[in-house]
């Protein structure tokens, strides 16, 4: 076996269909995707030109669909002319400008709903407010806010006169917004007073202060929404409150023609050397696969409330809620604040009172819902919904199982999508009206979606449950087009590895019997066991298959016998296990992963915490695991940590 082969040994069997009734009712049926399907595969060009042409609005119509003259930086409908927020705004504003754009909930219960009317209007204002001051087509603004309208008015804006925009997620440190304004030459920030998140106020504007003290010469102006009324410090000739700065503007704004190319937005991501990696996307390509993976995954209809949880600090809150189901005509639900504040059962009771019929979260927030109990889902009416997602890693097939019969009742189709930060979109996942799922699989590529899995020596991985590289063997729209600053890294990073000939993604995967992908994890997560490759996910998968384990993680830890070993961090359903207890269930939870897996994959330690080192995004800290479970000095950022107390049980001091 070729030593970076990656072993599938867990196996899941179990296949649900759609239901007739959802299928009976889907917008989009199984024969439109055949159709896609078909067209693709035989004119691959000529497919992406008419979706463009048929789904955005172009000022200037493009002759040429995709230039590869200068790949790996390809570029698509080059001498194109199109607004990203003319086509998410006024499209739609013009024909249903009544129409629900933004249900908005606050922590505190606070309520505000905009049309695309209104939408339209705030959008223009805030523009004009930012062209008196000064902002320039690709000038970059940084966007350091909470999960508020005012964040999608921010970016709509930008993209309306042609700034590029750099959101940061509002959890990050000073530091980390000095770096990302620093390597963006950013001449404005967008902020707030503070955010609200758990019972707390996150004070965003004194960390914007704290992070222009450090050599942040760029930056002319900060934009101040007022939302916590928290005394803060402004800077007379820099600093500017929101309602100011529009006071008095036009609510009508010319949207700017813009080439196709144009940067739509930098969003940062970390990156293996420790410096974030500035994803850039452009706007013609970006906006086409939003729309379509919208309308395309979720089945968007007219009377939907679709509520995708993620942060517009991420990508999927990028294109899930700022700009593609907008871009769709969708009604969007948003909420700031945390997912078990006041009570555990908040997500679903603001389900019931928006009657959200299309639910998009986390692994992580499903795993941490279930860990609650069913008593909790149970209390509300969740008929509304109508298909339910998942996005951001795999998901263990137990989470799956209780999200499909817990929250879906077992009706709901669940599509659980792949993508990244540098996909722009959704590229792998069910269409819910014609897959068949499978717990823990992401299914197959959307049409027009080339991907493969390969292994090192860059030929196919024909054999199923055999592991190997996935990898995308043709461009597409929505691709980045660079690393911003860093055209070098770019290539380095998704190209060089198979002689810019594929698009790396650094995902392991391998393909069932019948062809679905499987998402085994970051190919630098695999775990080399005594000459075995497995991947973290299958071990986690089989430890959250025990009835009382709500959570787990796991990371290698050098072995002086077998190379790398196992070692397992878990958050059981009930109380954590302590001395004696602790002993019987690590005994317990190995002996179970052995007759799931099998004897390779057995940890060789388990620890149990309370809870696992979590971003404000939900997003696992596996660096910081690491590190831990190797008694190495923890040198990562932990500012962005949920809850910074786990640390101590995490490292086995209490």
């Amino acid at each position: 076996m070729n030593e970076k082969t990656i072993e599938s040994i867990l196996k899941e069997n179990r296949s649900f269909a759609p239901t007739q009734n959802f299928v009976k009712k889907a917008k989009l049926k199984e024969s439109d995707f055949q159709d896609l399907r078909i067209k693709a595969e035989e004119n691959y060009e000529e497919y992406w030109a008419d979706l463009a042409r048929n789904n955005i609005h172009w000022f200037k119509d493009f002759t040429e669909t995709l230039d590869s003259s200068n790949a790996p930086n390809y570029e698509w409908f080059t001498d194109g002319e199109l607004n990203v927020s003319y086509n998410c705004l006024d499209v739609h504003a013009s024909i249903m400008p009544n129409k629900k754009a933004i249900i908005f909930e606050s922590e505190d219960g606070e309520l505000k709903t905009f049309t695309y009317k209104d939408l339209l209007e705030e959008v223009s204002a805030f523009s004009n407010g930012l062209l008196k001051l000064g902002v320039q087509p690709m000038d970059r603004v940084i966007i350091y806010m909470p999960m508020v309208p005012e964040a999608i008015i921010a970016m709509q804006a930008c993209a309306r006169i042609g700034a590029v925009h750099s959101v940061v997620f509002g959890g990050f440190s000073a530091n980390a917004l000095r770096d990302r304004i620093n390597d963006a030459g950013a001449k404005i920030v967008i902020t707030a007073d503070g955010a609200y998140r758990g019972g707390k106020i996150i004070p965003l504007k004194d960390s914007t202060d704290t992070a222009l003290e450090q050599d942040c010469e760029c930056i002319e102006h900060v934009v101040v929404l007022k939302r916590t009324n928290e005394s803060i410090a402004m800077d007379e000739k820099r600093d500017i409150w929101w309602d100011r700065l529009i006071h008095g503007e036009s609510k009508h704004c010319d949207a700017v023609s813009l080439p196709s190319e144009h940067p739509l937005f930098i969003l940062y991501t970390s990156g293996s050397t420790g410096k974030p990696k500035g994803i850039q996307h452009s706007a013609g390509g970006y906006i086409l696969h939003a729309k379509l993976t919208n309308q395309w995954v979720f089945d968007l209809k007219d009377n939907d409330v679709f509520w995708c949880t993620a942060d517009v600090g991420w990508i999927t809150g990028h294109s899930y809620v700022a700009y593609g189901p907008l871009a769709a005509g969708a009604t969007i639900m948003i909420y700031e604040g945390a997912p078990t504040y006041p009570h555990g059962g908040r997500f679903w009771e603001i389900c019931q009172k928006h009657k959200v019929t299309i639910f998009y979260t986390a692994p992580t927030a499903i795993r941490a819902l279930m860990k609650l109990g069913d008593e909790l889902p149970n209390a509300y009416d969740l008929s509304s919904i109508r298909l339910l997602g998942t996005v951001g890693e795999p998901i263990n097939p137990e989470a799956w199982i209780w999200y499909h019969k817990t929250i879906g009742k077992e009706q709901c189709p669940i599509v659980d999508t792949w993508w990244q930060t540098e996909t722009g979109g959704i590229m792998i996942s069910p269409i819910p009206s014609e897959t068949a799922t499978k717990p823990g699989s992401c299914t197959i590529p959307l049409p027009g979606i080339f991907a493969d899995i390969i292994d090192e020596s860059g030929n196919p991985v024909t054999e199923a449950y055999q592991g190997g590289y996935l990898v995308i063997k043709k461009p597409w729209p929505s691709m980045l087009r660079t690393i911003w600053g860093d055209n070098d890294r770019y290539v380095e990073t998704y190209w060089e590895k198979f002689n810019n000939e594929f698009y790396v993604a650094g995902d392991s995967a391998h393909r069932d019997k019948d062809g679905y992908f499987w998402i085994l994890g970051r190919i630098d997560d695999v775990l080399n066991v005594s000459g075995h490759r497995l991947g973290t996910m299958e071990v986690e998968s089989a430890l959250v298959a025990h009835p009382e384990i709500a959570e787990a993680a796991v990371v290698g830890k050098p072995h002086e016998i077998k190379g790398e070993g196992i070692f397992a961090y878990v958050v059981p359903k009930g109380k954590r296990p302590l001395g004696d207890d602790a002993e019987k269930m690590t005994v317990i939870l190995r002996n179970w992963v052995a007759e799931q897996v099998g004897p390779i994959a057995k940890p060789d330690e388990i620890r149990y915490s309370d809870n696992l080192p979590k971003t404000r995004s939900g997003k696992i800290m596996r660096r910081l695991l690491r590190s831990i479970a190797r008694n190495e000095k923890i040198t990562q950022d932990i500012s962005t940590l949920e809850d910074e107390s786990i640390l101590e049980q995490l490292q086995g001091k209490d």
